[in-house]
């Protein structure tokens, strides 16, 4: 929809049902409130009021986005979607400070909103016409988005500003995650019982469209803060991941020999991995791990290991003494299942194959 800031907006196509929701519950309201207007009137002062408020969403979003680029955090994108936006912000903040910087900037944005609303609406819009209408309902709407992300469950905003609270206090990122994914499933749990109960006991049917939207938020708070429990799991397993320990012996071969001869020779050297070499013995490509199981074993003798190589690009050949962080970030920045593991010097230490690199991540 546009680059504010150079950060790419997309909207998701099911913000066209919350569009279409607001619109259509809101104009009874807006009717209600200004009697004169008609119903086609009114249906546009409430799709109006949908659009409004998903700007205001969108200024809350590219609030968090600014704070982050600020601190050198890369920006993927912005997505309107059914429950509001999310940031995607490709690398987490390095200190507690500036986590809780860039998660206190949106709800201090739509909070300023709301201030600027009631102002608005209080001192200079007249209340009685469409205009002021809408800023009631903006300045509101602000004041509910702003209060409901201070709550301090991940993946809420106040989530993350707690879970810098626990990793200043414990110097553990880790543990603010855990610590704040578990208040963010209790706050899902009261979403959904508080309503439930408070319907109950005014003698209304406990199936009613706030205690709907009551579960919808619950659930996506829930799952938001389970998939912050894993990261945590996973984050805490990238220390293990050594490049040297989880190499494999590698064994040379020319691209013309035949598949069942190279896996031969890998098998009596007790090697897990082939390099495809040049004449003068410089590697230049990887044979497939996946396409090596995927040929038939009556064909391995007809095709040549070259047949089944990746061209080694610079990218592929990583430093044997990478780990942790540094590991996956370089893994990330060229995807393939195996990589060529080079000393300092030049020489050939082994090969990496991702779906090792995987298994210490199973499980998780």
């Amino acid at each position: 929809m546009g680059r504010p800031f150079g950060i790419p907006v997309y909207v998701s196509p099911t913000w066209f049902i919350v569009a279409a929701f607001i619109t259509i519950t809101y104009q009874e309201t807006v009717r209600l409130t200004l009697p004169g207007l008609s119903e086609a009137a009114g249906y546009a002062v409430a799709f109006a009021f949908a659009v409004l408020l998903y700007v205001s969403v969108l200024l809350h979003e590219l609030a968090h986005c600014v704070v982050a680029r600020h601190y050198g955090l890369p920006v993927r994108r912005i997505t309107l979607y059914l429950l509001g936006g999310v940031s995607e912000i490709e690398r987490e903040p390095d200190s507690p400070g500036r986590e809780f910087m860039v998660a206190f900037a949106g709800p201090l944005l739509s909070l300023g909103l709301a201030l600027a609303g009631f102002l608005l609406g209080a001192f200079v819009v007249p209340t009685g016409g469409i205009a002021g209408v809408l800023i009631w309902q903006l300045w509101v709407a602000n004041l509910i988005v702003g209060v409901f992300n201070l709550l301090p469950g991940l993946p809420l905003d106040g989530g993350r500003m707690l879970r810098a609270g626990v990793w200043k206090a414990t110097r553990d990122p880790g543990a603010g995650t855990i610590a704040a994914a578990w208040v963010g499933r209790a706050l899902a749990v009261v979403l959904v019982i508080v309503p439930l109960a408070l319907s109950l006991m005014s003698g209304q049917t406990p199936i009613s469209w706030f205690v709907l939207w009551s579960v919808l938020l619950a659930a996506f708070i829930w799952f938001g803060a389970t998939q912050s429990l894993r990261t945590a799991r996973v984050r805490a397993r990238i220390p293990q991941v050594d490049a040297r320990s989880l190499a494999r012996r590698a064994i040379p071969v020319t691209s013309d020999v035949p598949l069942a001869e190279a896996l031969r020779r890998a098998s009596d050297a007790q090697a897990g991995a082939m390099v495809v070499v040049d004449h003068d013995g410089r590697p230049v490509a990887l044979v497939n791990e996946a396409a090596v199981e995927a040929t038939p074993e009556q064909r391995r003798p007809w095709v040549t290991a070259g047949s089944l190589a990746r061209t080694l690009e610079p990218s592929l050949v990583l430093a044997a003494d990478l780990a942790g962080e540094a590991l996956i970030d370089a893994m990330r920045e060229a995807p393939a299942g195996e990589y060529l593991l080079v000393e300092r010097g030049g020489e050939v230490y082994g090969v990496l194959s991702t779906a090792d690199v995987n298994r210490v991540f199973s499980g998780v």
